[in-house]
């Protein structure tokens, strides 16, 4: 029997459901979406190294197949990407 759940790290019931001037739908889930593999090319880093960090982020979208761990896929909004991405740039300020 294979157990499929999708949750979203601190993600509101409201999150990806506004709407521009345009009514155009705007938000997370109208964005690009990346997953792991991707942003560690991208960024030049591990993909381990890049779910660790992205993993308790809030609004990164769990998609888990099954009971296992090793089972799980993250989607990662744009927006979140760029978060993560502009605290890692700026962590020698801190």
């Amino acid at each position: 029997m294979s157990v499929l759940s999708f949750s979203s790290v601190g993600a509101s019931r409201e999150a990806g459901t506004s709407s521009n001037a345009n009514g155009e739908p705007t938000g997370t889930a109208f964005e690009r979406h990346y997953r792991i593999g991707e942003l560690a090319a991208m960024w030049k880093l591990g993909r381990e190294t890049v779910r660790k960090m992205i993993c308790q982020e809030p609004g990164v979208i769990k998609i888990r197949l099954g009971r296992k761990k090793a089972h799980t896929h993250y989607s990662v909004p744009a927006s979140v990407a760029e978060r993560i991405h502009t605290r890692l740039m700026n962590s020698h300020l801190l």
